[in-house]
């Protein structure tokens, strides 16, 4: 599974802008499959973020402050960093996909066993553009917080998928 899964992300690569020829809604499918099947794994880096998003039409942010591998850590370029995190993934593209994103969500959660439930920090708040709110357990010491939704941009709505890493201290229950 996971070698089919890679191979599909390395021919949306090899294809380049070809796989968004079909419009906002290729876009938007291959930017949810690219999510779910990189964003949870520990081992993306900076380079290889920029490389699997390189999506016509999606954008991405991403950054690791305490990486897993010995790889040098990636700062915030985009947004700033939010507080009691480590490490954000994200990918926003046109128009709401909202459902079929929380979907690939829970589809990627459950390909990498991130499946224990853990409380929610406060600051995470849901809204009326909310689809899916969580945190999951990653291990004894970490907790990961996923979000999606939709948000107002310059083109009109987009929908947005978010993994963020909690640090340990904020991990705590």
């Amino acid at each position: 599974m996971r070698l089919a899964a890679s191979l599909y992300a390395f021919s949306l690569l090899a294809v380049g802008s070809t796989a968004t020829a079909g419009g906002p809604a290729s876009t938007a499918r291959a930017a949810m499959q690219l999510f779910a099947d990189n964003c949870f794994s520990p081992y993306l880096t900076a380079d290889k973020a920029a490389k699997t998003f390189a999506l016509s039409g999606a954008s991405y942010d991403f950054y690791d402050l305490d990486p897993f591998s010995s790889v040098a850590a990636s700062p915030a370029t985009a947004r700033a960093v939010t507080p009691g995190t480590d490490r954000r993934c994200e990918v926003s593209f046109a128009g709401d996909y909202s459902e079929t994103a929380a979907q690939a969500v829970l589809k990627g959660l459950s390909a990498e066993a991130i499946l224990d439930p853990a409380p929610l920090p406060a600051r995470y708040a849901s809204g009326d553009s909310t689809t899916l709110l969580a945190a999951r357990r990653l291990n004894p010491r970490r907790v990961a917080v996923v979000h999606v939704g939709t948000r107002p941009a310059s083109g009109g709505i987009e929908t947005f998928m978010l993994v963020e890493r909690l640090t340990p201290s904020d991990s705590a229950d």
